[in-house]
């Protein structure tokens, strides 16, 4: 595993000098069975489908090419993670509750019942209904705004939340109240990326259209109040709130299939389609709606991130963080 222990200096990842220039294949599309009914409305703009529930709170699509991506993205952590949904010391077997909070297409929640049929509840919440109809006995879904006052009658034994960067407008009073409807002696597990692009070996330039995107992004978010980097401060939150036992590692997540050992090249290789098919996702709301980009602007910027990745000489990657609590019994 790629893994650092907490506070050990980093672990370069070897380069492999065969990888020839990458190679990635056009944007695929498939559909997918969706419990979302002709009762929720959505909100059209740029080409692609945004939710209407707390419309603008969240500034990326729900459409099917937008549920491809982030089912691909699941498939990225858990093989960064060596094949593990959670590093908490939790056994969901024994009966436990979880949510998973912000959980999108619901693939997570959905593996996690699969592996886990002893689990007594696994709740997923979101934004926008796109979950499948199809899932576990012991898993469900809900259209909710995790921002807003829990109702949640019953406590859990263990809260999941990833990929939120971008999505949320006050983490603190987040991880608040992941604290208060967390049981205790249950645990919380908060799964982020630290988004600002490097790389080891120097071949990541300040000017390549990765990096300029990384940046627009995180100053369209700040300028919306909702970071886009709060995994550098997730350890401290979750301290504040009255988490013990807190513990963060990190691992390395490459872009591109630039990494020798096997199991990276596959994440690397991934996260490469995640960019080339994502970038425009990424890009179109927060640069046109919030930075005022011109769409002429915005489609340069897309094409020299797809191009960047698909000369593959920048080494580039992200440090994956993964931060752990427990509640006081």
């Amino acid at each position: 595993m790629a893994e650092q222990p907490e506070n050990s200096p980093p672990a370069a990842i070897e380069i492999d000098d065969d990888d020839a220039q990458s190679t990635y294949g056009g944007p695929s599309s498939s559909s997918s069975s969706s419990i979302a009914s002709s009762v929720f409305k959505y909100e059209w703009k740029h080409g692609r489908r945004y939710h209407s529930y707390q419309a603008g709170s969240y500034s990326f699509p729900n459409d099917e090419r937008e549920q491809e991506r982030l089912d691909m993205i699941h498939h990225v952590f858990y093989r960064l993670l060596d094949n593990k949904l959670y590093l908490a010391p939790v056994d969901p077997d024994a009966g436990l509750r979880v949510l998973d909070i912000g959980t999108g297409t619901g693939l997570w929640a959905i593996h996690l019942g699969d592996e886990h049929p002893g689990a007594k509840a696994i709740i997923g919440n979101d934004l926008s209904a796109i979950q499948p109809a199809w899932c576990p006995a012991n898993v469900s879904f809900v259209v909710d705004d995790v921002e807003l006052a829990w109702a949640d009658p019953l406590p859990y034994d263990f809260v999941h939340c990833r990929y939120m960067a971008g999505a949320i407008q006050d983490w603190p009073r987040l991880v608040r109240q992941m604290f208060e409807h967390t049981a205790p002696g249950g645990w919380v597990e908060m799964q982020e990326s630290a988004n600002t692009l490097y790389a080891e070996d120097g071949s990541l330039a300040p000017d390549n259209a990765m990096v300029r995107m990384m940046e627009g992004l995180a100053e369209g978010c700040d300028r919306i109040g909702r970071t886009l980097d709060p995994a550098p401060s997730m350890k401290m939150w979750a301290e504040e709130a009255g988490f013990v036992n807190v513990m963060e590692r990190r691992f390395r997540l490459p872009i591109g299939s630039w990494p020798r050992d096997p199991r990276l090249k596959e994440v690397g290789t991934l996260m490469g389609v995640n960019f080339i098919e994502g970038v425009e996702a990424f890009t179109a709301a927060l640069f046109e709606d919030v930075l005022g980009w011109s769409q002429d602007e915005v489609t340069a910027l897309n094409e020299g991130v797809r191009s960047s990745v698909r000369k593959g000489d920048a080494h580039a990657l992200f440090d994956f963080l993964v931060i752990t609590g427990q509640k006081p019994e």
